[in-house]
């Protein structure tokens, strides 16, 4: 028996470091693991109860799991850079409400009855930078959130039609409270891409949420859709339950350029003319 093993078996205050050390690795505890030492320290100085002392360790275990589960989840989020909420002009869209926009940003009231919320404007207006911007306070609220362009996501799910697993990535996708699509109106006009979008959009329908950015009103969805049919029940299902801001705006890119324009050119940029606006 070693000296370690004596002084702990004859004094009952003492711990043996290093077996703690492995017991609490096994139960997966790193918090604990790091800081039980300082906390025993300063919990003899003070005078803490058994109890305060282990609710201590307990709360910054529990701290640091959420931490780690936040920063996992915004990985996998794969939102748009430096988009956030703080960033945000809302001064630039008057029309849309802050007020609104902070209650779809904490995500309780919707996210749970697996309602929807659709953004509208023109290219530019600031659609995907909104998007992203809620989707990272949701992450940051806990919950689950996948970004992506439509294009991207539907070329995923043809892929899986083709090799059969299309109920499996469904499924994968289930696991998130939220869909954010931007750019639905970049989807070919094609009935295979449609139709399984159109099978995501059913699958989720009442259950998961779903955020469409689009620069097209309804009444022109049959350029996303051939069918007239296909797109009518898509927007039955998505507007039902749904939240609709509509950012009838100037394109920021396009107004920024101006600005930039007219003070190159020594004159405000409400006098700046555009020589050609070519695409957004």
């Amino acid at each position: 028996m070693t000296d370690t093993d004596n002084s702990t078996a004859t004094d009952p205050n003492k711990v043996d470091a290093v077996k703690l050390s492995l017991m609490l690795t096994e139960l997966r505890l790193p918090s604990i693991k790091q800081l039980w030492q300082t906390f025993a320290e300063r919990s003899d100085k003070e005078g803490w109860t058994a109890a305060r002392f282990l609710a201590a360790l307990a709360e910054h275990e529990l701290a640091e799991r959420d931490r780690r589960r936040i920063q996992r989840h915004l990985q996998e989020a794969r939102l748009l850079p430096g988009k956030t909420l703080a960033s945000f002009d809302f001064n630039a869209v008057p029309m849309i409400s802050k007020a609104q926009v902070n209650a779809l940003a904490a995500g309780d009231a919707w996210l749970t009855q697996g309602a929807n919320c659709l953004i509208f404007g023109p290219p530019g207006a600031g659609k995907s930078h909104l998007a992203s911007a809620i989707g990272l306070a949701l992450v940051e609220n806990g919950y689950r959130v996948l970004f992506t362009r439509t294009t991207d996501l539907v070329q995923r799910l043809q892929v899986a039609r083709r090799e059969l697993a299309l109920e499996s990535l469904l499924s994968k996708l289930d696991r998130y409270h939220l869909l954010i699509l931007d750019d639905i109106a970049y989807v070919q006009k094609d009935q295979a891409e449609t139709s399984v979008l159109f099978e995501l959009i059913s699958v989720r329908y009442e259950r998961r949420s779903m955020m469409i950015t689009a620069n097209q009103p309804f009444g022109d969805w049959n350029k996303v859709f051939p069918d007239e049919t296909t797109a009518v029940a898509a927007v039955d299902r998505l507007v039902h339950h749904a939240t609709i801001l509509e950012m009838n705006v100037e394109s920021y890119r396009r107004r920024a350029a101006l600005e930039k324009t007219g003070r190159k050119r020594g004159r405000p940029a409400n006098f700046a003319t555009e020589k050609n606006s070519g695409s957004d």
